[in-house]
């Protein structure tokens, strides 16, 4: 009876077209227009080669500015690709956009730009930082063997220009929103659970008025059908990954085995609660689909999903609430995967999922246990 309930109540699911669409279609339909809208966010803002001018003037030969530009314009990928001319022909030349601002060095040191901004920033900063040595060398009773160890420094470092990403591949903020997608998809998982526990109470299905007078034990019915929803969560959790690495190129790093854990546990958690709010509300199952979807979007929001900053928020003002937040554990086992070095941060979000589960359980036993039905 156990294979039979299971087989018939997967059936039964699958065919079910508005389940299909909030466990498999929306979570597909969600990641592609988050791939549609932040694909290029960082293309954008990655730090390029910084194209300026700087005039030529006897105050900047041989000088700490001419030793520092020139360092950082070399290797495979410099800070700046510098162009020496007269100020003319840089007027010109920023005019037209060919170059983000020149330099002059004389007496003091003047940045022209063409606009604000980070290009402007960073120039600025370089030229700084110059300014600040030059003071700290006035100090130095030898100046001059000062000036000969900075420029040997400077010409001895390798690629110290180079700009380089040293993140992981992995590490991309705009992957919050996959990973509380992958969350939202978990959480959606207790559509399932509530549906197949309202087909086994008398007071929400014919199929549950069928199931109360049957001779064959309620638990197995209710376990299979559980098991059943569990695993066609699961089937819908596959696919998900399978399209977004597959055809939007997510990488979720290399741990597959924790990132599957983790993904168990979050459907589990899903699932429960799903399973509580069946066994908890008295009232139509679309008034249940309704608080299931709620909560879930609300969690999502609270972990980042509307927008990266908000969890960092509830993280500062109100940790607590992120702490329940069972879409937070999960897109927090996620950032514990990929920012740390360490599995402490991992294993507390896993038994925080579990504790979850748990809980919701034994809310939903104590429930059910209570239920009587004066007729049917």
């Amino acid at each position: 009876m156990f294979t039979h309930n299971l087989k018939y109540t997967l059936k039964i699911l699958f065919k079910n077209k508005i389940l299909i669409f909030w466990t498999f279609a929306f979570p597909i339909i969600l990641g592609t227009l988050f791939n549609m809208a932040f694909a290029d966010i960082e293309k954008n803002e990655q730090l390029n080669t910084l194209d300026i001018a700087i005039i030529k003037t006897n105050e900047f030969k041989d000088s700490l500015y001419e030793t520092t530009f020139k360092n950082l314009s070399q290797g495979d990928k410099p800070m700046f690709n510098i162009k020496y001319t007269d100020e003319q022909t840089a007027i010109e030349w920023l005019q037209n956009k060919e170059i983000s601002g020149y330099l002059i060095v004389e007496e003091d040191e003047r940045i022209v730009i063409n606009q604000n901004g980070i290009e402007a920033t960073i120039l600025k900063q370089v030229v700084d930082e110059i300014k600040q040595t030059k003071k700290m060398l006035q100090n130095v009773p030898n100046q001059s063997q000062a000036k000969d160890i900075y420029f040997k420094v400077m010409n001895n470092v390798e690629s110290p220009s180079n700009i380089k990403n040293i993140t992981r591949a992995n590490l991309s903020y705009t992957m919050i929103e996959f990973y509380t997608l992958i969350a939202m998809t978990c959480l959606y998982g207790g559509i399932l659970g509530m549906y197949v526990v309202n087909q086994n109470l008398a007071n929400m299905s014919s199929n549950g008025k069928r199931v109360s007078i049957t001779p064959i034990k309620k638990i197995k019915i209710i376990l299979s059908s559980v098991l059943a929803s569990y695993i066609a969560q699961l089937i819908g959790l596959v696919l998900l990954f399978l399209y977004t690495v597959c055809f939007l190129k997510i990488d979720y790093g290399d741990n597959w085995l924790l990132v599957f854990l983790l993904s168990l546990l979050g459907s589990l958690a899903g699932l429960t609660f799903g399973i509580a709010i069946a066994a908890i509300f008295r009232t139509n199952e679309n008034n249940k689909t309704g608080i299931i979807i709620a909560f879930t979007m609300l969690c999502c929001f609270l972990s980042g999903m509307m927008g990266i900053s908000m969890k960092y928020i509830v993280d500062k003002h109100t940790p607590i609430i992120n702490k329940l937040n069972p879409a937070n554990m999960i897109t927090d086992g996620f950032y514990s995967l990929y920012y740390y070095d360490t599995l402490d941060r991992f294993y507390f979000n896993i038994i925080s999922l579990a504790i979850f589960s748990l809980i919701m359980i034994t809310i939903s036993l104590l429930s059910l246990r209570r239920q009587k039905y004066d007729s049917i």
